[in-house]
């Protein structure tokens, strides 16, 4: 159990680290810990996961639990669910992991977040207990286990919350990874002014076309190729549970996850004047600025969905959102959508006759690296060597909210070590790319030194 859970969720090698066993006994632990006397289940299309699905329902209703089992679901449908029906949520999934993973990511009634502080050690501590031969006291009942369609609703939902209905018609590519926005795309588009062009709909837990994680490059090519093909007005990328969004223009480049943030950042302060916008500290420093500029108060968090909404909690946040295409709502239960991002972008589009490359400028100004990844086996001593380095010069201030973060005169880094492997992970942004590039190179020969 300490090898699979992780900050945030469950993910494991099937069957070596991660089977039907663990999964009962997970469902059992969550079934303790969550205190409910219903919870929902759901699953992505990887092959594993419908039998771990039912192993792990089969574990919540030992404890006398009643399992709503509403089948294939991306994640932020599965958010929904335990939104609207008010019940603690499971959805298996391992995200864009290649085939061989799958995992599980909890939360409580509401969609309210279990990571490694709100629960999640627990869970692994009494499943662990399970495994190892100490069983819980034998429950009054056993729980019903029920099927529970909910796409519909889902749709339904979203589409209350941006209404598309009026804007002009828009051709847009949807790459969907062979992920579960090939199950959700249609319902959720159907009937709007949309020509969509789709990209690996078919829903195939092996990915045979591309991996299912849009954060890397190479997996846009088809969809920037195709976008330009079609003449389309975008082209949206889905990852393998189809909770993150990237977004491409209509030129086929990509559109920095920041850019989108500000934009939606701006429409949600149109209906919430002088509300709080979250942004975590390597989201571009245009965010905050922007934020600002429009009457809203930024808030700046770590990186990771749990923090995220625990911070949109306790200031009341209407929106945050994440360099990794994270996007989170409050009328989402605070959860994160990629869909209801996509839905405000394709809004914000169609309501004017720009382009979107010319919409998505108005939300840029500054250069930026991308995430660099460095291989490192002391990350604490290449960090405080950064430290050493540029911590000392004159106008440069550090600080440690998450990992090691030091801004000077129009320009920022933040280094961060992984929390599952032995990397230290950089990020920059500065005036320009040939700035960016100048200070890369002299960060990087420090870490990897």
């Amino acid at each position: 159990m300490s090898q699979i859970v992780k900050a945030y969720d469950v993910r494991g090698v099937v069957p070596d680290q991660l089977d039907e066993t663990d999964t009962e006994a997970l469902g059992a632990a969550f079934a303790e810990f969550a205190g409910a006397p219903t919870v929902v289940v759901g699953h992505d299309m990887r092959p594993s996961s419908p039998d771990l699905a039912a192993a792990f329902a089969r574990g919540a209703a030992s404890r006398g639990v009643d399992v709503v089992q509403i089948g294939l679901a991306s994640t932020d449908l599965l958010y929904f669910a335990s939104g609207a029906l008010d019940m603690p949520g499971a959805m298996f999934t391992a995200s864009h992991n290649p085939a061989k993973y799958n995992g599980i990511k909890m939360c409580k009634a509401g969609a309210a977040p279990i990571g490694q502080e709100s629960g999640l050690v627990e869970i692994r501590q009494a499943a662990q207990a399970i495994l190892d031969g100490t069983p819980l006291p034998p429950a009054e009942k056993t729980g019903t286990v029920t099927e529970r369609a909910m796409l519909d609703d889902y749709a339904a939902y979203l589409n209350n919350l941006v209404d598309l209905s009026k804007i002009r018609p828009l051709k847009v590519v949807v790459d969907a990874a062979n992920g579960m926005g090939g199950y959700t795309v249609p319902t959720v588009f159907k009937g709007l002014p949309l020509e969509v062009v789709d990209l690996y709909f078919e829903l195939d837990g092996t990915f045979p076309n591309h991996e299912a994680n849009p954060l890397d490059p190479k997996n846009l090519v088809d969809l920037q190729r195709a976008v330009v093909e079609h003449g389309a007005d975008l082209g949206l990328a889905f990852d393998g549970d189809a909770d993150r969004c990237f977004v491409v223009d209509e030129r086929g480049e990509p559109v920095s996850p920041s850019t989108i943030t500000a934009l939606v950042a701006v429409r949600e302060l149109a209906k919430h004047p002088g509300a709080t916008i979250i942004h975590n500290l390597i989201t571009s420093a245009a965010v905050p600025e922007i934020v600002r500029e429009h009457g809203g108060v930024p808030a700046r968090t770590r990186v990771g969905h749990s923090f995220i909404k625990q911070e949109m909690a306790s200031t009341g946040a209407v929106f945050g959102g994440e360099h990794s295409a994270h996007y989170y709502f409050q009328d989402f239960w605070k959860a994160d959508t990629g869909m209801l991002a996509a839905m405000h972008v394709l809004a914000a589009l169609g309501e004017q006759e720009l382009p979107l490359s010319e919409l998505a400028a108005d939300y840029t100004r500054y250069a930026s690296s991308g995430e660099i990844n460095s291989e490192v086996a002391d990350q604490a001593g290449r960090s405080e060597a950064v430290r050493e380095e540029f911590g000392s010069r004159p106008g440069v201030t550090v600080d440690e909210l998450d990992g090691l973060t030091v801004t000077g005169e129009g320009w920022w880094f933040n280094v961060r070590p992984s929390n599952t492997e032995p990397l230290l992970r950089l990020n920059i942004e500065a005036a320009d790319a040939d700035a960016v590039a100048a200070l890369r190179d002299e960060v990087l020969a420090v870490i990897r030194a």
